[in-house]
């Protein structure tokens, strides 16, 4: 067997660095220990069938080769040089490589990246060109890329950020950052990465081999809150030659409590007027914490403030502290106040309490302003008493009130609430009624006080007045008795059981004491007997009573109280004599005259509905009476009747009518309808010519239609006055001018004068021809 020729070629432009070099011969030699003989077989076209073969191994190329660089040699051992062999490549390498078909020099067409593809698998055939047969069987072999260090080192996991607490110790942990290099691990130190700190000394370190970044140095957020560090990987270990990536870390501190607020300002000045309410602002202050956030809330207090007139509260979201008045003050009493205010923070950690030590403090002095108050009662409330039934101008008592600001205005005083009671000017309350503890007890009054230099000042205070008692009411009855009596009631029966009352009130227990009168104790039917306990029995005097000779006693009985001076009244105790039957017993009496009282009852109702019903009947009568007088008289002739209802303002002929004109004359009165008929002719005439301007032209039709109506009118009795009469039938007195009516005109045959007419000019000259001829017609 014969071995495989090898020639290798190596650009020495590629290499750029004398270690590819010494890593390039290391490779070819361990290749040349790695070569096997490979298999033979006979080529079939020889004769002699000698065994022939070629042997196939791996090939070794660095990547990054120019295009057309030599990788190896094919070279069948049945090949003698006389160029009758052609070697191929299979499709499998066409890709990347080519083959010199009479050389059998494999050349790689393209650059090769290990990155991308490290192993290269290939099959090659040798054929005799004389016979076109194959002289040997397909054989594979195998083309290695060999790793140069052409990949820098990259940073996996950015951007890198991490937060520490600030004021943390050297070697604290930050963050870890890690570099990765796709160069082959295996090809010496390509992918073997150091890390370095470019910046960010001297407050922070890194560890070369790992990537983890530590504290090298403490450092106060105050100071600088964020850092911006930057690391270098290096791979080959960092020798020279070696290829390197840079990342930025940005490093936030976070705050802790390690600095205590403190006031900038050792004294403030308040002001705060005496008539302020309770709560109410009087000022702010300010302390600073160069802390942020929850290590920033401040708590504010007071020290050794003894009057607690004064508190302070924080405001949560400026984190200011308000003052505020607890207690109302006063600058009569003490015009001004020094106070001192601390401050520290809301929490502190154990670890940090050295840090707030001597809580900062700061001076406040509140100056109180004068106002001008109202006045003020000695008391809040005052309380008299004074007995009943005193007389007009009694002393209850005196309230007295002054002005606290520094003029002293005198003080003047009303009193409301009731009428009973009066004031003077000096506050004394006197009564101006009688009193009656009875009417009422108590009375709770209100007193004003007022400057007098300034009435917009004022004040009140209640006044209770308690009226005492005196005994001047005398006991009387505890309520109104009906007392019976049978016919056969027997000596000594109790019938009624009596008690009493006073109005007035007493310190101790009502006493009462009956008694019955001389006149009906010596000569009775009935005797009283005190229980002595506030009541008393009342006892018949003798055996059996009669209902028909004597139906009613009267028992006179005299009570008397424990008063001082004790009073007594006289009572009247009305007995009722009853037949009680079978039964004897005084509740059949109850009943007949509780049956007695009802009966009357009813009977007294039903008169009262009775007068009442006629009542309401006259009423109703009246009204409808009052209604149709007011109705039209003539209801048939209504329309026509409405059409005549005018008002005249005009003079008219001369004619007065001093009062209305009711129509209801015209259908009962007969004088009238007589005093027409008695008119004379010429009367008619005269009277048809003045009705006549008002209807139409002069013409003898109309004169003789008008006249025809005239005479119907007259000698019917019941007709009511259709015509142009009854124009004037409802005009009454209103009109200045006088009636135009002729209806109360004189039946006399006296003839009117009108020569008058002829002087009142030319419009009135055919008035004066109308009357003028009629006149001396009728002459």
């Amino acid at each position: 067997m014969v071995g495989i020729q090898i020639h290798t070629t190596v650009n020495c432009r590629m290499l750029k660095h004398w270690m590819v070099v010494l890593l390039l011969l290391w490779s070819c030699i361990k290749v040349a220990e790695n070569l096997q003989p490979g298999r033979t077989q006979r080529a079939a076209p020889y004769p002699r069938r000698a065994k022939r073969g070629w042997v196939w191994n791996q090939f070794v190329v660095p990547e990054e080769m120019d295009i057309r660089q030599h990788v190896g040699q094919l070279r069948s051992e049945l090949d003698n040089g006389n160029n009758s062999f052609q070697y191929k490549l299979l499709e499998t390498g066409a890709g990347s490589f080519s083959i010199d078909e009479r050389t059998g020099d494999i050349f790689a067409i393209q650059k090769l990246d290990r990155e991308e593809k490290s192993l290269y698998i290939l099959r090659a055939q040798v054929i005799d060109t004389t016979t076109g047969k194959a002289v040997e069987p397909e054989s594979e072999f195998v083309i290695r890329v060999l790793d140069i260090n052409d990949n820098k080192p990259k940073f996996l996991d950015e951007p890198y950020e991490a937060t520490i607490p600030e004021m943390s110790p050297e070697g604290t942990f930050v963050i870890k950052v890690t570099a990765n290099d796709a160069d082959d691990p295996a090809t010496g130190y390509h992918a073997r990465i150091l890390y370095n700190l470019e910046k960010g000394q001297p407050y922070f370190s890194v560890e070369p081999t790992t990537g983890v970044i530590r504290i090298s140095s403490k450092m106060d957020r105050e100071l600088q809150d964020t850092y911006c560090i930057i690391i270098q990987a290096r791979d080959m270990l960092g020798q020279p030659g070696a290829l390197s990536g840079t990342t930025i870390v940005s490093i936030t501190l976070s705050d802790i409590n390690d600095n205590k607020p403190i006031f900038k300002e050792s004294f403030y000045r308040f002001t705060v007027s005496e008539s302020a309410p309770s709560g109410t602002t009087i000022g702010k202050i300010m302390a600073y914490d160069d802390d942020i956030g929850d290590n920033a809330k401040m708590d504010y207090s007071i020290e050794d403030d003894d009057s607690e007139i004064f508190d302070i509260i924080t405001d949560n979201e400026t984190q200011e502290g308000i003052i505020i008045l607890k207690k109302k003050v006063d600058f009569e009493h003490q015009n001004h106040y020094g106070i001192r205010a601390k401050v520290k923070n809301h929490h502190v950690d154990k670890e940090l309490a050295s840090a707030h030590v001597n809580a900062s403090s700061t001076y406040i002095k509140v100056q109180v302003e004068d106002e001008d108050e109202p006045p003020a009662f000695l008391l809040p409330y005052y309380i008299f008493g004074i007995p009943e039934e005193k007389q007009h101008g009694s002393i209850v008592g005196t309230v007295s009130a002054i002005d606290i600001d520094r003029r002293q205005s005198p003080i003047r005083y009303s009193i409301t609430g009731s009428k009973m009671f009066h004031i003077h000017d000096n506050g004394t309350i006197i009564t101006t009624n009688l009193l009656d503890r009875e009417v009422s007890a108590w009375y709770n009054l209100s007193v004003t006080a007022t400057e007098t230099y300034n009435e917009q000042q004022m004040s009140s205070a209640p006044v209770y007045v308690q009226v005492f008692n005196i005994n001047d009411h005398a006991p009387e009855f505890s309520q109104y008795y009906e007392t019976y009596v049978c016919e056969n009631a027997e000596y000594g029966e109790i019938i009624q059981t009596i008690s009493a009352i006073d109005r007035d009130e007493s310190i101790e227990d009502h006493q009462f004491y009956f008694n019955h009168s001389v006149e009906n104790t010596n000569n009775s039917s009935f005797i009283l007997r005190d229980n002595k306990d506030n009541t008393a029995v009342i006892l018949t005097n003798r055996t059996g009573f009669s209902l028909k000779e004597e139906p009613v006693f009267s028992m006179i009985i005299f009570i008397a109280d424990n008063g001082i001076p004790s009073l007594t009244s006289t009572n009247t105790l009305t007995i009722q004599v009853c037949d009680c039957g079978e039964s004897g017993s005084t509740e059949t009496c109850t009943s007949k005259g509780l049956l007695f009282i009802m009966g009357f009852k009813t009977e007294l109702i039903i008169a009262i509905l009775l007068c009442i019903t006629v009542i309401f009947g006259f009423v109703f009568l009246m009204l409808a009476m009052k209604q149709r007088r007011k109705q039209t008289q003539f209801p048939e002739k209504s329309e026509e009747f409405g059409e005549n209802k005018f008002c005249y303002d005009d003079e008219g002929g001369r004619e007065e009518d001093s009062e209305a004109y009711d129509i209801v004359e015209l259908r009962s009165s007969a004088v009238i309808r007589e005093r027409k008929s008695w008119r004379s002719k010429s009367a008619e005439i005269r009277s048809f010519y003045r009705q006549s301007l008002q209807v139409g032209p002069d013409t003898a039709i109309f004169r003789k239609f008008i006249l025809e109506k005239l005479e119907e009118a007259n000698t019917d009795p019941c007709a009511p006055p259709f015509d142009s009469l009854q124009t004037f039938a409802f005009e009454g007195t209103g009109s200045s001018a006088g009636s135009l009516s002729s209806l109360g005109s004189k039946a006399t045959d006296q003839e009117d004068n009108f020569d008058y007419l002829n002087d009142l000019g030319p419009r009135f000259k055919r008035l004066a021809c109308m009357f003028g001829s009629t006149m001396q017609t009728n002459n």
